[in-house]
């Protein structure tokens, strides 16, 4: 029916291979890991990553390193580390005493190299970057447009001595040569079918001093020479990454193999991806230090940051991962599932106010001048315990503009001129007017007399009423801007961008709203940083950092409407 159904076809594979792996006795216990590059902060494809890793070693009753693979000292931030460690653990991981870091390792692997380099199976190879690409060559099509690999060319210095090369590399080490003007190569074979299998860099000289180690090193390793070694030296048995390193398995396995290490496995799953959503590192990235988003926790980000600051919960990303399930092949997700999952969650814990975005005023021209009237409002129906509030009932209230209609349209049951309606927790009122701003035609009151024996909304001759709205009172209101997001990326495939076009343009105009003249009920003051609530009829918000005394913010997480249970219903 829908693409997570598709996956859960397969979402036990890795565990059958991980329980198969312990029966046969290749492993008395499971060690998996996570490994992130610190230079970015993690998104939900990285929460699916987490979510699989620490998953799989609880399973098990296993443990899951957190190791930071920080060998890019271009790209690499300590303030990455930090924000990458509060991500982790607020998705509920927690990684206790085992947080490594690929720098840690940096003298075991350059032994390792060395090792390789006596076995003569890496040499010190004097080629640059865009000459080894041409020696190594390219896939091509051949005349029945069928691609196939030729062969590539070894290096004119594929054949030193041992000894030049433990020379060389020693002194690549000391900083005697240029950047770029040396690397350390493995010699595997230049006509292997996988490009990755022909003779792969696994050092390159890069004088950039390290977050970590300062300028103590000028060569630094390459991604796939100390990947698999690392997990090799924490003893990591099940090394679970997503689908794209699958081709990179062999080079992993060779390492493994040659440098006689630790023999971690390699198991791929199918990343993740969301409609409406790109999952890019590279490309949030680019958002970011384009503006295109005020920064990676923009509530529009697919970010972890950006998805807690929009009012995501945790179990809310885990119950969604749940459901998708792990595949062994890339498909797409709806992003209403995603969506579903929070309103499933915040329905049962978020508390209950009112508030209105788009404000007009409702004159009760009946109701006893000066009188405050304190009605009871229930916090949320879905949880007793939560108890109910005071909300304050006064004669001039503030309605949603698009609850009042001059002339309504066929079922329209809200207020319009001899219309009854609820006023939530209040009364029944009937509008008997409105006023109109004589230069533009606007309508900027309503008026209407209340049924003081309606107090509650119930009518004591059982009068059939069928509108119910909220309000919130002009007199006692608090000042609030509301921050109404959607999708950042207006078509369900950003990535599918016609020729001579970025992804850049696919961004929705309409991906944020700002309503800065909300009111809501005066409760909302006390709401706290990063808290969840319901604004009834409206959807679920949550107050944003951005927030100061007298003006909180609140940032829409999702609306109230769930088309996704509608079509799981449908489908089921």
């Amino acid at each position: 029916m829908d693409e997570a159904r598709k996956e859960e076809s397969g979402a036990d594979f890795i565990r059958d291979a991980v329980a198969k792996d312990l029966a046969d006795g290749k492993t008395a216990e499971v060690r998996t890991r996570f490994p992130p590059e610190p230079n970015g902060w993690l998104h939900i494809g990285h929460a699916k990553a987490i979510y699989v890793d620490f998953g799989i070693a609880q399973t098990f009753g296993g443990k899951c390193n957190l190791r930071f693979d920080d060998t890019n000292p271009e790209k690499e931030d300590l303030s990455y580390v930090e924000a990458i460690q509060r991500d982790v653990r607020w998705l509920g991981y927690d990684w206790e005493d085992r947080l490594f870091f690929a720098s840690d390792y940096y003298e075991k692997l350059y032994s390792l190299a060395q090792l390789l380099i006596r076995k003569g199976l890496a040499y010190v190879d004097d080629l640059d970057e865009a000459q080894i690409k041409e020696y190594r060559g390219t896939n091509v099509p051949d005349k029945n447009n069928i691609t196939f690999t030729p062969p590539g060319k070894n290096s004119p210095y594929r054949d030193r001595s041992v000894e030049e090369n433990l020379d060389l590399f020693g002194r690549m080490r000391a900083g005697e040569f240029p950047d770029g003007s040396k690397t350390l190569r493995a010699k595997i074979d230049m006509a292997n079918p996988n490009l990755l299998m022909r003779d792969p860099v696994m050092y390159r000289i890069r004088r950039e001093p390290h977050y970590r180690t300062g300028t103590a090193w000028c060569i630094y390793p390459m991604y796939d020479f100390q990947h698999p070694l690392s997990d090799a030296i924490e003893g990591v048995t099940h090394s679970l990454c997503s689908l794209e390193y699958e081709i990179h398995r062999p080079l992993y396995d060779w390492f493994i193999a040659n440098c006689g290490v630790f023999p971690s496995r390699q198991i791929e799953f199918a990343r993740l991806n969301i409609t409406h959503t790109v999952l890019s590192k590279r490309l949030l990235i680019q958002l970011v230090r384009e503006k295109k988003v005020s920064g990676w926790d923009d509530p529009r980000m697919p970010t972890i940051a950006g998805l807690r600051r929009r009012g995501y919960t945790p179990e809310a990303i885990r119950d969604f991962l749940g459901r998708i399930g792990i595949a062994k092949t890339d498909s797409m997700v709806d992003i209403q599932l995603l969506e579903h999952c929070v309103r499933e969650d915040l329905n049962k814990k978020a508390s209950r106010y009112m508030a209105v975005l788009r404000p007009l005023k409702l004159i009760i021209d009946n109701w006893p001048e000066g009188r405050v009237e304190t009605l009871l409002a229930v916090n949320n129906p879905e949880d007793p315990e939560a108890g109910s509030r005071q909300i304050p009932f006064t004669g001039t209230l503030y309605i949603e503009r698009d609850d009042f209609k001059e002339t309504p349209p066929p079922k329209y049951f809200r207020l319009f001129p001899g219309n009854q309606v609820r006023l939530r927790y209040g009364y029944i009122v009937t509008c008997t007017g409105f006023d109109k701003d004589p230069a533009t035609g606007e309508v900027t009151a309503v008026h209407c007399a209340y049924d003081p024996a309606t107090r509650g909304g119930d009518a004591p001759d059982n009068r059939k009423v069928k509108g119910t709205i909220h309000w919130v009172s002009a007199q006692e209101a608090v000042p609030l801007e509301a921050r109404l997001y959607d999708y950042l990326f207006a078509p369900e495939r950003p990535m599918d961008a016609p020729a001579g076009s970025s992804f850049l343009d696919a961004i929705s105009s309409e991906s944020l709203e700002v309503a800065g003249g909300a009111f809501g009920e005066p409760a909302i003051a006390g709401i706290a940083v990063g808290q969840p609530v319901q604004f009834e009829r409206l959807g679920y918000f949550c107050a944003d950092p951005d927030s100061a005394p007298g003006k909180p913010v609140f940032n829409r997480t999702v609306s109230l409407r769930d088309t996704w249970a509608k079509i799981e219903k449908k489908g089921s």
